[in-house]
């Protein structure tokens, strides 16, 4: 990356070099010059199969006899999931005054109540490191914004003071509360932009300094051991009165800037962008394929998914699948059901029909989940998200028993871990937590519903019932886990092919490796057995290596209702060759 590049990014922000902004960017990149003169990352290096991201709180477990953080790494260790999962993406573990996290108070320190930068490095020993940047906005009690309002001439303009009589309706709001929030300064009241509430007012990257605060910031998790850093709301991030404010250009080229002093100041680490849209707006953050995001979540999977298993239709499915395909060997999709925020609905648009969509919410207010809307700009609510743990989403467990239960679910799971990208697994579903009612009381929030908190000792009583639906998720997950990092055809670069199949719930396609190594993955989620013609897979000797089971190739190959088969041809995979002798 040359300094004229940088320039040029800098010119498309901003009009023009802003020379503070530059001097700060180059000492950056120098820095790390001097101490990684010849480092780079080869294609090869940047992802595998044996790559599975755990999505954790950084006070997801507490005990008596050690902090969160240490509580954590020892419960991972001690179930020995640091053979089943390569990294582990800590949510914010800053100072903080809401949302869990997301309204940070000091973007460098880490909460005193979770532990400190040392605990973080001791789960580093064991596992990769996924950090957020929440880079849209900062906690109202965050010393920028105290120093704003009083006036202190070095963060004048750090964050955006809009006349509340500007016509604002065009703005998409992703929430259903006011866009503008007073707060009294040193000049008299000032109303604030704040995107996602009062507490979390958005910072102003219009201001030069502003931008280089967080390019520091964001090179500094780098070096705090971040092998993945995601880029929270990024979407939201420059604002232009008068227009959408979302997707603006000038936020791609934020993005292009921030991978760009990435990339020279700490080579390697991977850049992945938030943005819970619609997916031909999500995609667009890889950017040419080399200049934006490495990955991008795929939002539309997991209520696809919901979608497909409460329907028995697969066919929204199965054509979104066709779609994907990733714009070079460097950037690929993170794939996930579940995670601290809802499951995102505007993500269907153009996928699935409005009715589809509203009875899908219907589903999920019969299981005791909750909708949060957004404002539209007539002024309307429509839903934004389904705040209802993955597992409690997939089936009714008043009606369903903990065996069919976890069936349903771990169904979906091993359709996401097999798809091309790195696959992210929630704690919660991992551990099959259900609906947190009493986190949505006393929080007031419906996120609560899905982001319980808990004790060692809860957890483990939890789970020591060996027929219990937790322990049956539990024991399953792990087991999907071994398989698939065993698997070459899982590698995130490896081809994927859609099966055509008739979409009353089957759904299928091929993954095949750079070296010929070919999983035909096949899925029945209805709750009838089905058969598949055996030579749509177009293999000569057949394994399914979850039912641990071989296959005829000619004639009929049987699915149980909720079930994945992970399907293998021995004459192209030694290993499982091996096995089978």
């Amino acid at each position: 990356m040359t300094t004229e590049t940088i320039k040029d990014l800098l010119r498309e922000l901003y009009g023009h070099v802003p020379g503070e902004l530059l001097s700060g960017i180059e000492a950056l990149m120098q820095t790390t010059a001097d101490s990684n003169p010849s480092e780079t990352m080869s294609t090869n290096s940047l992802w595998s199969e044996q790559d599975v991201v755990l999505i954790s709180y950084a006070d997801q477990i507490r005990s008596d006899d050690a902090c969160p953080l240490e509580t954590l790494r020892s419960f991972l260790i001690e179930n020995e999931l640091d053979d089943q999962i390569r990294c582990v993406h800590l949510l914010p573990f800053f100072p903080y005054t809401s949302d869990d996290g997301f309204s940070v108070v000091d973007y460098l320190e880490v909460d005193q109540d979770s532990g400190n930068w040392d605990e973080i490095a001791r789960i580093g020993e064991s596992f990769d490191l996924m950090f957020d940047l929440v880079l849209n906005h900062c906690s109202q009690s965050h010393a920028w914004f105290r120093r704003y309002l009083n006036g202190d001439p070095d963060y004048e303009s750090f964050f955006i003071d809009q006349d509340p009589s500007m016509d604002l309706s065009a703005v998409t709001r992703p929430r259903s509360l006011p866009l503008l929030t007073p707060f009294e300064s040193s000049t008299g009241e000032k109303h604030i932009w704040t995107t996602f509430s009062a507490d979390q007012v958005d910072l102003n990257y219009a201001n030069p300094h502003v931008m280089l605060r967080m390019l520091e910031t964001l090179v500094e998790y780098g070096r705090r051991g971040a092998r993945i850093i995601r880029l929270d709301a990024i979407a939201y991030l420059w604002k232009i009165v008068g227009t959408s404010c979302i997707h603006l250009p000038q936020t791609h080229a934020a993005v292009r800037l921030m991978r760009a002093v990435l990339d020279q100041a700490v080579p390697g680490t991977l850049v992945l962008t938030e943005t819970n849209v619609p997916h031909v707006e999500n995609i667009r953050y890889f950017g040419s394929g080399d200049n934006e995001a490495h990955m991008v979540y795929q939002f539309s999977l997991p209520p696809l998914l919901l979608d497909a298993i409460h329907s028995g239709d697969t066919s929204a499915l199965q054509q979104w699948l066709k779609t994907l395909s990733p714009p070079s060997s460097t950037t690929t999709f993170f794939n996930f059901t579940a995670s601290h925020d809802g499951i995102g609905v505007r993500p269907l648009e153009g996928l699935v029909a409005p009715e589809r969509v509203r009875a899908l919410a219907e589903v999920v207010r019969n299981a005791g989940g909750r909708v949060n809307t957004r404002r539209n700009a007539d002024g309307t609510d429509a839903p934004y998200e389904l705040n209802i743990t993955y597992l409690d989403a997939v089936a009714d467990r008043r009606s369903v028993s903990p065996a069919e239960h976890s069936r349903r679910f771990l169904a979906t799971q091993a359709i996401m871990l097999a798809m091309q990208g790195v696959p992210a697994v929630y704690f919660h579903s991992l551990v099959g937590t259900p609906n947190d009612e009493e986190g949505v009381r006393q929080s007031g929030q419906n996120r609560s519903i899905n982001r319980h908190k808990y004790r060692r000792d809860e957890l483990e009583g939890a789970l020591a019932d060996v027929d219990s639906l937790q322990r049956r998720v539990f024991d399953g997950y792990r087991r999907l886990l071994n398989v698939r990092k065993t698997l070459v055809a899982f590698h995130p670069n490896a081809s994927q092919t859609v099966l055509e199949l008739p979409v009353d719930g089957l759904l299928g396609f091929l993954r095949k490796s750079a070296s010929g190594e070919t999983v035909a993955v096949i899925a029945n989620l209805s709750d009838q057995p089905k058969t598949i013609d055996a030579s749509v897979i177009g293999y000569t000797a057949a394994f399914d290596v979850l039912a641990e089971e071989t296959l005829r190739t000619l004639g009929e190959i049987a699915l149980r209702p909720f079930q994945v088969r992970w399907i293998v041809d021995p004459n192209h995979a030694p290993r499982i060759a091996g096995r089978i002798a």
